[in-house]
């Protein structure tokens, strides 16, 4: 049978783009392909390939900001700590919602958890001379290498899908019992595998950055977004797992872009725990004229990078926060639909020879979410991206993101209603023609 887009249209798309192999091509070389190839065919795309939010912005924000600028907050700069107002509410999120306790003071804002990580990573890096690379717990957000890249800092990854529970200790400390490890980094809920890391994982990964005293950067891009438990309520267990509750060294990166939809204005917040934020090292005191780590990151690598955060970015992400540990805005609610869209497109792949190649979490199911990944029998990744480019379906390689698995990263975030119909009657054409 046909495929619905012409495969010359792909393919020469692919050849001007420069495209050698198709497995490495970059979520925007993806999107390219695609809009360039739905332009050409006339046929609709059903995008998968970019974690931008399908909702609308929360209005909660949205409101607070509009008032914030009406009052003149544009005007003046914000305070390289942040505004009292929304290192508050960040505490108190905190508090209500992972159940642990933060000072204001270790709650700092800054333009999204990019300029977060960043930050982040070049604080980390300078604490001790002898350790200087940073430790992926993969697959991750590849943008994240690509900022050690940009700033000369070594870093080493391995895949976690097959080192979960007990068995990730060992692997842990195969590279922490090397001593040039300043840092962990992970996502929890995964991007891109939506793997949620347990408890007693994350014990594991506390334990060992106290005893090789690396700190850990917790990437909570996803927050509350695991739809097998309800995180929703306030102050009451069950409470979004950390590694904070088993070490002192730790950040958390707390975004407004997904759990508020909130991805345009560029907000987040990095919550330094309380010992970490007052912790002196020994060179970045000589580097930062005595400085303890909190202020360095603040005061010296904020303040170098962008001078503070959007003022009134700040009152919207305040309000949001403020909203929700009161009980006044189910976030969760709102975004529990990526979960249903999940499910959705899941069974259909599945009832056409897919699989989910992350499929566990231990002996339980892999929540529905942002994300899931999906392989084919037979094909590798690159294989598997081109081919659905040919039937008006786009995703990246799971390689892109340090994943050794072949199969692709599917986000949920632009689906729309008529397109599950669309996907069904491609996917039947697709196990068509490839047969397993």
């Amino acid at each position: 049978m046909e495929t619905p887009i012409k495969r010359e249209i792909v393919d020469s798309l692919v050849a001007e783009l420069g495209i050698e192999d198709f497995a490495k091509a970059t979520i925007r070389e993806v999107k390219q392909v695609a809009a360039k190839a739905e332009k050409a065919s006339g046929v609709e795309f059903i995008k998968m390939e970019m974690g931008i939010p399908g909702l609308p912005a929360a209005q909660v924000g949205v409101d607070a900001q509009i008032k914030a600028l009406e009052g003149g907050i544009a005007h003046s700069y914000p305070d390289i700590q942040g505004a009292p107002v929304l290192k508050e509410a960040a505490s108190q999120f905190v508090k209500a919602f992972i159940g642990v306790d933060i000072k204001p003071e270790g709650c700092v804002p800054v333009t999204g958890s990019m300029q977060g990580t960043f930050a982040s990573f070049l604080t980390c890096s300078q604490c001790d001379k002898q350790k200087d690379t940073v430790l992926f717990i993969d697959p991750g957000f590849p943008v994240q290498k690509m900022q050690l890249q940009v700033m000369g800092v070594k870093y080493e990854t391995f895949d976690v899908y097959n080192y979960r529970g007990d068995k990730l200790r060992g692997k842990l400390e195969s590279y922490m019992s090397n001593g040039n490890i300043c840092a962990i980094v992970y996502s929890n809920p995964n991007n891109p595998s939506w793997i949620c890391l347990r408890e007693e994982e994350l014990q594991i990964i506390g334990e060992l950055a106290t005893k090789y005293d690396a700190i850990v950067m917790e990437d909570l891009a996803y927050f509350a977004m695991d739809f097998r438990k309800d995180l929703s309520k306030p102050f009451e267990a069950p409470y979004q797992a950390t590694v904070a509750r088993y070490t002192d060294n730790y950040m958390l990166l707390i975004s407004g872009s997904k759990a508020f939809s909130y991805a345009g204005e560029r907000i987040g917040v990095v919550c330094i725990s309380d010992k970490l934020f007052h912790r002196h090292f020994p060179d970045l005191a000589a580097r930062y004229q005595g400085l303890p780590f909190g202020p360095v990151f603040s005061t010296r690598m904020l303040y170098a990078l962008s001078s503070g955060t959007s003022h009134s970015a700040q009152y919207a992400m305040a309000a949001m926060l403020k909203a929700a540990y009161e009980g006044k805005y189910d976030f969760r609610k709102e975004i529990s639909v990526y979960g249903e869209r999940a499910k959705k497109l899941k069974e259909i792949f599945c009832r056409h020879n897919f699989y989910v190649v992350y499929d566990k979490d231990l002996d339980e199911p892999i929540a529905d979410g942002f994300y899931f990944t999906i392989g084919y029998p037979g094909m590798t990744s690159g294989q598997l991206a081109k081919e659905l480019m040919y039937y008006g379906v786009s995703a990246i390689c799971l390689i892109t993101c340090g994943s050794e698995q072949e199969g692709l990263r599917v986000c949920t975030s632009f689906i729309e209603d008529h397109q599950y119909a669309q996907l069904e009657e491609r996917m039947k054409v697709f196990e068509i023609n490839n047969p397993r």
